[in-house]
Order: structure tokens, then sequence, then C-alpha cells
């Protein structure tokens, strides 16, 4: 006979439990578990929109399977173990979205600046929310010939970047901001909606667009439609039920600053930053929420030196891209380079720069400050501590599934930063 341990739910004999400290209920230890499972679902979203555009790589399949067997009950009580395996998880996060990005480009053709027509035109209109290129694709074809307009929302919007895309007759513009305006932007569109992915919100009682609200795939609302096979006929069909759209302009915006545009552009950046006529680079972006204190972002962009560019990605860009910057070295000082998933490439520009300046990315002038909200964040932060990037901030609030032990040691091994609650204190504690 023995005792029993409730913290680590043995059987031990003896005067005290010699698992306590480092057993499953060990508090490190469950937080570095609750990081991977979170990782590893904002991988496996990216490693979706991969697959969908024939992008595989059995490396990657196998570290998630090992990974998830790891935080099976009873099988990794070892917390320097474990915290390897999360960084593992953001290297191969890393290569999950160079997979995304070949995919789209192979697909889609390489991105190029492009002004965007915010607002709708008159006539029948769907618009299309969430992350997945290829259904836009399947939507665009079914609605070719007709007078039906697609138009795109929140993480959508990059898609105008890609020639492919672009060029369609029935790509019409785009509607609307981030995720969690959906309420009221659907409501005010006043067409049919199809949801790609996650990020769609259950409407209110109020909201009159349950009807003509569709998703796909693994993406569901209570009391929408789920597209089946790709057959976008009942979307088309309850657009022209809504009737015309009214024709409204609401501004003009320029997108499509991808990493491959950035380095096209690279020998022209690298004379600016000699002379000094580019003294910073900030990336600011992310997952965005609703919950108060997210203007810091919105702050502290605006604070930002006249002789700085400002990378921008995600949701996040919503926060800060109502806002004229102005030029610097002869670019726009704000830069849409696109999804969350396009974090892939502000590595790559990073990597261009500190290798043609002859240094290390963490002696770039060059800051990250990124909004902090949902799973694929936590992939895409992994990968940036996996490469060792230092410095970076998060907000607006700690991420509650990392214990008080396990954000000391990413603070003193990567310098990991919290925003404050001043925009301004942060932005004059950067060295310039």
């Amino acid at each position: 006979m023995g005792m029993y341990c409730d913290q680590c739910e043995q059987v031990y004999r003896g005067t005290a439990c010699t698992t306590v400290g480092v057993c499953e209920k060990n508090e490190d230890v469950e937080s570095l578990q609750k990081i991977l499972l979170y990782g590893l679902k904002g991988m496996a979203a990216y490693k979706h929109h991969a697959r969908r555009l024939g992008q595989v790589d059995e490396a990657c399949d196998a570290f998630e399977e090992e990974a998830l067997f790891a935080t099976v009950t009873n099988v990794n009580f070892d917390a320097n173990h474990l915290l390897g395996m999360v960084l593992e998880l953001g290297r191969q996060n890393l290569r999950v979205m160079q997979m995304l990005n070949d995919g789209h480009i192979a697909r889609f053709g390489k991105p190029a600046p492009t002004e965007v027509f915010e607002g709708t035109h008159a006539g029948p209109g769907i618009l299309v929310t969430g992350h997945d290129m290829p259904d836009l694709e399947n939507l665009l074809r079914q609605v070719e010939g007709t007078d039906v307009k697609v138009y795109t929302h929140g993480e959508m919007l990059p898609a105008h970047m890609y020639p492919i895309l672009r060029r369609h007759p029935n790509l019409a513009g785009h509607w609307g901001g981030a995720w969690q305006r959906q309420k009221d932007e659907f409501e005010a569109f006043g067409g049919a909606i199809v949801a790609t992915t996650n990020c769609v919100l259950i409407p209110r009682s109020t909201n009159t667009y349950l009807n003509r609200l569709f998703t796909t795939r693994a993406t569901a609302v209570p009391g929408a439609r789920r597209i089946e096979r790709d057959d976008y006929a009942p979307v088309i069909d309850a657009a022209r039920a809504a009737g015309s759209l009214p024709e409204r302009h609401m501004k003009t915006t320029t997108v499509g600053f991808h990493w491959s545009v950035l380095l096209d552009a690279a020998p022209k950046i690298l004379e600016a930053v000699k002379t000094g006529q580019l003294t910073h680079f900030y990336v600011i972006g992310g997952c965005d929420g609703a919950e108060p204190g997210r203007n810091y972002f919105s702050d502290f962009a605006r604070r930002t030196p006249e002789t700085s560019l400002i990378l921008t990605l995600g949701c996040g860009k919503y926060r800060i891209r109502d806002y004229d910057y102005g030029t610097a070295a002869g670019f726009p000082r704000l830069l849409d380079m696109g999804q969350c998933n396009d974090a892939y490439g502000a590595i790559q520009v990073a990597v261009a720069l500190a290798e043609a300046l002859g240094c290390g990315v963490n002696d770039l002038p060059l800051t990250l400050v990124l909004s902090w909200f949902e799973q694929k964040a936590v992939a895409v932060l992994l990968t940036l501590l996996s490469l060792g990037v230092k410095g970076i901030r998060i907000g607006p609030n700690p991420p509650a599934f990392v214990s008080p032990g396990v954000f000391r040691i990413l603070q003193e091994k990567f310098d990991l930063k919290l925003t404050s609650a001043s925009a301004a204190a942060d932005l004059g504690a950067i060295p310039a």
C-alpha cells in the first residue's frame, strides 16, 4: 500500500512523493504543454492551407505527431525537454509558412503592390472572409461571366496582391476591417458572406445576415449553411436574392509589399540606411482582438520616427492602417506585407538586411511589436524565438497559459517583453 499524491495523481511510498516539482501538475510543465498544444493548432491551420495548395512535408507531419504524443497523460514530465520541443515547433512552423508562401506564389503568381478599391459597387455582391485563397479562387471561377461581384474582408485583403486573383474581372474590391467587427460590417455589407477559416463570429440575435452566411469545411456557425464539394451555387443565389448593393467608395489603399517585393528593392533600402534616410524598421501587426488596450498599437505606430518604415501583417494591421504616415526614402512608411502567415516574409527581409549589412538580426535597427490573440500567433512567436530573435514586445495582455516560471525563462533567453501601458514610453526605450 502507499499514499496518493493529489498533485501528480500517483501512489507513492515513503514520507513524500518524489515526483512533486516535476510531475504533470507542475505549473511550468503544464504551461509548456499548453504552449505546445496551442502552437500545434496554429501550425496545423497553416499546414491545412499549404496542403490545399499542394505543399506537404513529411518531416513536419512526423514532428506534429511526436509533439502531440508528448502532451498525452504521463508521457513527458521534463520541462527542459518540453522547452526544446516548443522551440522545435517554431522551426517546423517556419518550414510550414515557407510552404504556404511557395504555394501561394506558384498558384497565384508573384505579388506586387496594387491599389485596392474599398467599398461596394452597384449589383449583387459576395464578401469573403478568413484566410483561404483557394476558396476565393473557386468562387471567382463560378461567378465568372455573371454580374455578381466578389469582395475581400479581413485577412483576405492580401488576395489583391496576387496577379492571378487581382486580374479576375469579378474581384471588385475590399469591404471592412478586422474579424472582431464582423457583426456590424457583415450587417452593413448587405450581400452574401463566405467564411473560409477561423475568426468567424456567431451573429447577434438582432443581426439579419445569418440566412446569407456560408462557411467552408471545418468552419461552421449554428444556423449558417456549410458549402459542400466547393459548390458555391447557394451563395450566388443568396447574393442575387439580397439584391443590388449600393455604390459606396470608402477609400483606395495600397497593399502587396510582399517580402519578395522588398528584396527586389533591397539596394535602394540599403543605400537609404547607409545615408541615414532610413534609421529604423518596425514590424507592427499580428493577431488582433477586441479587448481594451489595443489602441496601444495605433499609438505606437503614429509615434514612430519619420525616418522609419513600418512593416505590418495579420489582422493587427487594421489597428494602424487608417492613418497617413507619409513616405521615407521614397517608400510609403506603412508597408502591408500580407496575412499573419506572411510573418515568414518579415523574417526573410530581416535576414537579408543583416547579411547585407554584415551583422546579426538582433543587431539590426529592427523592433517587433506584436498584438497577441490566438493560436497562430503562438506558432509565429515560437518561430521568431526559435531563430533567436530577441527583444520582441507582445501585448496588450500576457499569454494566460504561460506560467511565471516559463515567462521568466523566455525573458532571460530571448529578452521577451510585454507592452506597457504607454506606447510613448516603450518607443522611447528603443535605441535610435
